[in-house]
């Protein structure tokens, strides 16, 4: 038996748990960076490289390997009577889950059977936020819970990457009127992916906009930030790398909406012990912004990957919230 988590902190208590078979850590952020459609492996590992050296630190080359080797544990999958998902509500998770279903459904299982365990929350635990939450005993009584993946779980999933990765958004806001109710979570998820195409109002999308206002707010520092963010955006899942990146594009942009207030720069590869001291500072134009006095993507023009949707000054989707949908700026 293979099980299959969303991140190697689940996976390490999964390893110490009662629960039979290996235990392989997906560690990839699908939610992040480009994930365009029609890539062969070859070029999509090339891509998916770039990104997480670029974003993460790191060498490309090391960045290569390590994809090299989770295709591979991947593909062992046919050495294994059943392999187990664990997999959660939220964004990050659902994205993560929709590639890995849709890897599956290009190839023959043969008697290898394919499960899925797929949850939004845990008795006792009020604010359940994830399975990385989970201890021990708690992450095996979910073990019996599991359910073989149902065609339509299959269809959905194989639909839904398609929607995600393909060029036009509106691909992605069209698969949402469809029925996936098969995959309870995924449309709120999808949605808050939406969110997060630049605003109409002042060019931040939905991180963007609600990391710089608790900067505002007064949680400078990121270890008083990241939990705050945590408890009002749990829809996304987002680890301290994925928040911190928000931050540091708006601090390092061409007209920056934040400043250091740690006077570090952050350089190498992402620490989660070295980014829990940064601390940031709003700034007279990040205040403008944030009031929809200015536009954060006229300011600095855009360049930037949301799935398969390539945002450029040139091809250009912002997010009217008000009217909860997106709109092309021509």
């Amino acid at each position: 038996m293979l099980n299959i988590h969303n991140g190697e902190s689940t996976a390490q208590t999964a390893r110490q748990a009662p629960i039979p078979g290996a235990h392989l850590a997906f560690r990839e952020a699908l939610v992040a960076g480009p994930t365009p459609e029609n890539l062969g492996e070859d070029d999509w590992r090339k891509l998916r490289a770039a990104h997480l050296s670029s974003a993460y630190g790191g060498s490309w080359e090391e960045a290569q390997r390590d994809l090299e080797r989770l295709e591979a544990a991947l593909a062992s999958f046919h050495l294994h009577d059943e392999v187990v998902l664990w997999f959660e509500h939220d964004l990050f998770c659902q994205i993560n889950l929709l590639y890995l279903l849709n890897w599956f459904a290009a190839r023959d299982l043969g008697k290898t059977r394919l499960s899925l365990i797929f949850i939004g929350e845990f008795p006792g635990k009020l604010d359940f936020r994830g399975l990385g939450e989970l201890n021990e005993t708690e992450l095996a009584s979910l073990f019996e819970s599991r359910h073989e993946i149902s065609d339509a779980e299959m269809r959905i999933a194989t639909a839904g990457w398609k929607a995600y990765c393909a060029p036009d958004p509106m691909e992605l806001a069209e698969f949402l009127n469809k029925d996936s109710s098969a995959m309870p979570f995924l449309k709120p998820a999808l949605r808050s992916h939406l969110a997060r195409f630049p605003s109409t109002r002042n060019g931040l999308g939905h991180i963007e906009q609600r990391a710089l206002a608790l900067v505002d707010e007064g949680f400078k520092k990121f270890a008083e930030l990241f939990p705050r963010f945590v408890q009002q955006e749990r829809v996304y899942g987002f680890g301290d790398s994925q928040v911190y990146l928000a931050l540091r594009q708006l601090s390092s942009a061409r007209a920056p909406l934040l400043k250091n207030g740690s006077g570090r720069n952050s350089t190498g590869v992402l620490d989660s012990g070295k980014i829990r001291d940064r601390a940031f500072e709003i700034t007279d134009r990040g205040k403008a912004v944030l009031n929809g006095e200015a536009d954060f993507v006229k300011l600095n023009g855009i360049d930037l990957w949301l799935g398969g949707v390539h945002l450029t000054d040139d091809n250009l989707w912002r997010w009217d919230e008000a009217k909860q949908q997106l709109v092309r700026q021509v």
